[in-house]
């Protein structure tokens, strides 16, 4: 049979390790397939069996990031293999030399150690096919690794032949049956096939492998050294470069165990960073996961995003005057105006307005109980509407008038000088004179004759002292009133 020629295969999706490609040797391919590779079960929808959704798993809590271990490193809450009803159909016919059909087994033994054998997980049966197809052991024969691996390495060839038609058919018809093991359609279990193959089939293979697509299995075509490309493109399941692998000598066909891994995987989309939670990512196993928030928040709706909780609003804060909502999901306290919050953080005290100078006030400041102040003035003026400046309101009560005897108010800011009785007001308008009442002593006396003078002096002297009596009560009332005032 021809050799194929040789062509370089690369994998897709960022979950592959890159070290297994670095191990394989140059793949070889004939004809325009590209990239095979790995697919994930449980993507595809009617026609193929992985569109059903896996039986539950039992969940594991264990937050993710979104940073982890490489895709291909199956690290404890990576990922966990999806329950499968999984048939290995491998050739042994005489082109399969004993030492490459040990090298079989033993892949097929690497793809079980990555899984979830039980009879709950993943069930394994074996068809073993050349010219004619024995199966080896049935689904529902072995429900632990132990035993699965051990009557592996007990299969021997059957040496003649390439019957693959023949063994997909028989895989069919009595593997993937209920009576051998496989569970039905209600369990919505996947089932697949992995077909290695180093040969052309000898018989009809491609009207088969329709029928077992149809019917609801997944496809895998391995091919080694001499297999022929189209003949594997005819029994895969599409997407074909998901489901038709190649290598070029059963020394390492080991390697694509991990890719199988990858495969059957139930990838934790915790690990991915794929999982869109706004805060934390909780691994559930079996590939699903939900979303949690960090303290202080509330899971929102879409079961994605948080919202920080309004804790000032569950009246557990202790706030004495206001409780302010932060960002962080937490809070702090604040007072009214006028108050200061106390060391505690919580309480607050009234603030001595009026001792900061902040006040405002053109003449008084007055501190008020609930941590205020109001504005007053001095006497003989009046409080402005701003509630802060004043208006001289009696200017004689100011006592800068500048009145000699008396000063008479005309209203607000208006004021005029008047004069004790006896004495008139001069021009100035403030100061007072006695001429008035000389005259009339001199005009009526004799100033020139002693006894006129005397009495004039006796009248003026008396006239004085009741001037100087009625001068002391006008100071004596000024005297008081200043004093009232600078204690105010």
């Amino acid at each position: 049979m021809p050799r194929p020629a040789p062509t370089r295969h690369h994998l897709p999706g960022l979950l592959l390790l890159l070290w297994p490609l670095l191990l394989l040797p140059p793949l070889a391919a004939p004809g325009p397939l590209a990239h095979p590779g790995f697919r994930r079960l449980g993507t595809r929808g009617p026609g193929g069996s992985p569109g059903r959704s896996p039986a539950p798993a039992a969940p594991t809590r264990a937050p993710y990031s979104g940073a982890g271990e490489p895709g291909g490193a199956r690290g404890a809450g990576v990922c966990k293999s999806r329950p499968l009803d999984l048939v290995f159909i491998i050739d042994s016919s005489r082109s399969v030399r004993p030492l490459e059909f040990t090298k079989v087994k033993t892949f097929v033994s690497q793809i079980i150690d990555t899984l979830d054998i039980g009879a709950a997980d993943t069930r394994v049966a074996v068809v073993n096919y050349a010219s004619t197809v024995k199966i080896e052991f049935h689904l529902q024969t072995y429900s632990d690794k132990q035993s699965l691996k051990q009557a592996v390495g007990r299969i021997t060839p059957l040496s003649t032949g390439t019957m693959s038609g023949l063994a997909i058919q028989t895989a069919m018809d009595e593997a993937f049956t209920v009576e051998a093991g496989a569970r039905g359609p209600t369990f919505n279990i996947p089932k697949v096939a992995i077909i290695v193959t180093d040969g052309r089939p000898q018989d009809q293979v491609t009207e088969v492998a329709a029928r077992a697509r149809a019917s609801g299995i997944e496809l895998y075509a391995v091919g080694v050294d001499r297999a022929d490309m189209e003949s594997l493109k005819m029994m895969a399941s599409e997407p074909l470069d998901e489901h038709v692998f190649y290598v070029e000598t059963y020394g390492v066909i080991e390697k694509l165990s991990s890719r199988f891994q990858e495969t059957f995987c139930a990838v934790d989309p915790c690990v991915l960073g794929t999982h869109q939670c706004q805060h934390v990512c909780i691994s559930d196993g079996d590939g699903k996961h939900h979303c949690e928030c960090s303290q202080g928040y509330a899971l929102n709706a879409d079961k994605k995003t948080c919202s920080a909780i309004d804790k000032c609003a569950l009246n557990t804060h202790g706030c004495e005057h206001v409780c302010v909502n932060d960002r962080t999901g937490s809070y702090h306290c604040e007072c009214y105006e006028g108050y200061t919050l106390n060391e505690d953080r919580k309480t607050c005290s009234a603030q001595d307005r009026c001792a900061l100078g902040t006040h405002g006030c053109q003449h008084l400041c007055v501190n008020d109980r609930n941590g205020s102040h109001h504005c007053e003035c001095y006497e003989g003026y009046t409080l402005n509407a701003d509630k802060k400046t004043c208006t001289v309101r009696d200017k004689c009560t100011l006592g800068s008038h500048g009145c000699q005897h008396i000063c008479v108010s005309d209203g607000a800011a208006s004021y005029h000088c008047d004069c004790f009785p006896g004495y008139t007001l001069n021009e100035d308008k403030k100061t007072c004179s006695a001429i008035e009442e000389a005259r009339r002593l001199v005009s009526t006396e004799d100033a020139c004759g002693c006894e006129a003078t005397l009495a004039f002096q006796d009248k003026v002297s008396s006239y004085l002292q009741r001037l100087n009596a009625k001068l002391d009560d006008i100071l004596k009332k000024l005297q008081i009133n200043e004093y009232g005032q600078i204690h105010r």
